[in-house]
């Protein structure tokens, strides 16, 4: 009886584990596949790829280039998922602080920010920055500033930080209202018992608040630096709004160019591949802390 007992949650989890392993195996498999193999112009007119096995990585490995988008991406996904994380942690405790009325605006507003289609979010935000005929430097100008007629997406500084504030919007939500639901966890006890010791807000926060919302806080870290790593859709629309391709690329955009724009599917899917390391590299440190905790 306790042998069955024991494989009964294993038969009902593995119909859902099969359809996973076999909806995610295909096309990281194919992926992989065809990382070894070499396309150019043949392979558009029908010819079979060449098998070159590590040879795409190797070209990888030595081109300064990808070194370059590489640490661009890291420094963008860091900054981007720390500030996000920072200002989502802060909206949460205004959210807790503030009263019902006031609260209820900010997660709305903030679920309406979140639920917006991408393209059309991203649409919104071109026209804010457009050089010609756009709100900032509309605004800019009539506070004496000389921005008519100014790209903020030409040079890779400023590009950088529009698509950041971008990215920051799009994802402080889903940080702010998972934090937020932690800290109405948190006994109100607790802090008041430290508050009539005599614990000031910062410390308050600091060594009770903190502490106790760690868990949340690493999850959602660790989430919004791998979705940060891949973000493409941002990035893309912003270099086809007036952005430099070759200056501003992250690794989306390069496999992106690699792959529909010049046709090197293999080259492509090694990059992709290399992505997929560094981000398991990334979540390993927090999976093997999870399982400590199990255990």
């Amino acid at each position: 009886m306790k042998k069955r007992s024991s494989r009964a949650p294993l038969i009902l989890v593995l119909p859902t584990l099969i359809i996973v392993v076999a909806a995610l195996g295909y096309p990281v498999g194919w992926q992989i596949l065809t990382s070894f193999q070499k396309f150019g112009l043949m392979q558009q007119f029908g010819a079979a790829p060449e098998f070159v096995g590590l040879g795409n990585y190797a070209a990888l490995l030595a081109d300064a280039n990808f070194w370059v988008v590489l640490g661009r991406s890291l420094l963008f996904c860091l900054l981007a998922a720390g500030l996000t994380v920072v200002i989502g942690f802060l909206l949460a405790v205004l959210m807790k602080r503030v009263g019902t009325a006031a609260r209820l605006i900010l997660q709305v507003s903030m679920l309406l920010a979140w639920a917006m289609p991408l393209v059309a979010a991203m649409t919104v935000w071109v026209w804010l920055v457009d050089w010609r005929r756009g709100v900032l430097n509309w605004i800019l100008t009539r506070l004496g500033f000389e921005a008519e007629g100014h790209n903020w997406l030409a040079e890779p500084t400023t590009f950088f930080a529009v698509a950041l504030i971008i990215v920051v919007w799009m994802s402080v939500p889903f940080v702010a209202l998972s934090i937020y639901a932690d800290l109405t966890q948190i006994s109100e006890e607790v802090l008041e018992a430290a508050a009539m010791d005599g614990a000031s807000g910062i410390q308050r926060i600091r060594f009770i608040i903190m502490p106790l919302i760690a868990p949340v806080l690493s999850i959602v870290l660790l989430l919004q630096i791998i979705w940060d790593l891949r973000v493409f859709t941002q990035i893309k629309l912003l270099q086809d709004a007036g952005g430099v391709a070759n200056e501003t690329n992250l690794l989306g955009t390069y496999i992106y160019q690699m792959g529909v724009g010049s046709g090197d599917f293999g080259a492509a899917s090694a990059v992709s591949i290399l992505m997929l390391i560094i981000t398991v590299a990334i979540s390993w440190y927090y999976v093997r802390s999870l399982m400590k905790e199990e255990n």
